[in-house]
């Protein structure tokens, strides 16, 4: 009998997940950027309860952008020691994880309503999809700044390190920005490798 690919996934994540749990820099922090994980994990489930189960491109993307958060969620974005020590290499002047975040914002939510697309067939011409698949991704990019707004309204303190501007005005029209160009990225240049993943997963 296969192992579940969810059941795999919650294995390999899981150890990242109780890492960013045990005393993160902020615990507030901690859970506002991890809900996501756990919302994703709650989705899976009921998803394989109604029978749908994602190629393993998609659950792959799936636990790198459950492990890019639950890090993100442990240090908070703007002390990851990774983004700390790129910037030292190329004497940027913050640390840009977060702006990989926003990347794999865009990437991993585009290339998984790409596959639902296709296969509950929500749009047939492959133009369209494209175009569908972007603006989807842009509005849950769109949202998440919105929630980062409430969350600034409703505690300054708790904004300061769930928005990490480090002090950039624009970084609101960066995080959209990266995330148009994950977008983008999945719809034209992952197209190929995901129609064969859809292929594969609909012979077996």
């Amino acid at each position: 009998m296969k192992t579940h690919p969810n059941i795999m996934l919650l294995a390999a994540v899981a150890p990242v997940l109780g890492w960013s749990a045990w005393e993160p820099y902020d615990r507030l922090t901690w859970w506002l950027e991890t809900a996501p994980v756990f919302l994703g994990f709650a989705a899976l489930f009921i998803a394989q309860y109604r029978g749908w189960r994602f190629t393993w491109l998609a659950t792959i993307l799936i636990g790198l952008h459950m492990a890019l958060l639950t890090v993100g969620g442990h240090y908070t974005y703007a002390r990851v020691p990774a983004g700390n020590w790129v910037s030292d290499w190329f004497g940027w002047q913050r640390n840009h994880y977060d702006r990989l975040g926003h990347l794999m914002q865009g990437f991993v939510p585009a290339m998984i309503c790409r596959e639902i697309f296709i296969r509950i067939r929500v749009v047939s011409h492959r133009g369209w999809l494209g175009f569908c698949v972007v603006c989807v991704a842009l509005a849950i990019s769109a949202s998440y700044e919105l929630l980062e707004w409430a969350a600034a309204l409703i505690s300054e303190e708790a904004a300061e390190s769930f928005l990490g501007t480090q002090g950039d005005g624009w970084d609101t029209q960066w995080d959209m920005f990266l995330a148009l160009c994950g977008a983008l990225f999945a719809v034209l240049a992952m197209a190929r490798l995901h129609d064969r993943a859809l292929h594969g997963s609909a012979r077996s």
